[in-house]
């Protein structure tokens, strides 16, 4: 086969490796209820479910990575703005407990976190970059998902969430 035709042979791979990975508009769950989870860690124990009723913001976060710490200053805020309207779930993917808690004590992170250092929740949900965080309505369906690091206080977040 001559390289001029096997250039083209390369791009039609490509194209259909792109497209195939792509299944359409949304991220995967959108729609579909939230998969039910238990975490424990040396300080509590957090079962999904049992947080149904209001919103919820389930972020996948760790101390490590460097968008995560960007972003809690402004997770912080939104559950001191939003009180017990919606329910922040912070679960840190840090093996290190006591970076972990060092972290938490040192930042005044006042929301409800848990730490699971193996991951496993995280890739149940399909998270792939931190932080990832999935918007669970009152009734446990996943509505939304943000990838990378966002700005809680903004006043389009904080209405979308209001609206919930």
């Amino acid at each position: 086969m001559g390289m001029k035709r096997f250039i083209p042979v390369v791009s039609v791979l490509c194209l259909f490796v792109v497209s195939a990975c792509n299944p359409g508009g949304h991220p995967p769950r959108i729609g579909n209820e939230a998969p039910d989870f238990t975490v424990t860690d040396s300080q509590r124990t957090v079962q999904l479910s049992k947080l149904r009723g209001k919103p919820v913001l389930l972020n996948f976060w760790a101390t490590w990575c460097a968008p995560c710490v960007e972003e809690v200053p402004s997770m912080v805020q939104l559950q001191k703005q939003m009180g017990d309207k919606v329910t922040i779930l912070a679960v840190s993917e840090d093996a290190d407990d006591a970076a972990y808690k060092q972290f938490i004590h040192d930042h005044g992170v006042d929301l409800l976190t848990v730490r699971e250092g193996t991951m496993k929740t995280s890739d149940v949900y399909g998270t792939f970059k931190y932080p990832e965080t999935y918007v669970i309505d009152r009734n446990g369906k996943i509505v939304r998902k943000f990838i990378g690091p966002a700005d809680w206080t903004s006043p389009d977040i904080m209405q979308y969430l209001n609206n919930l």
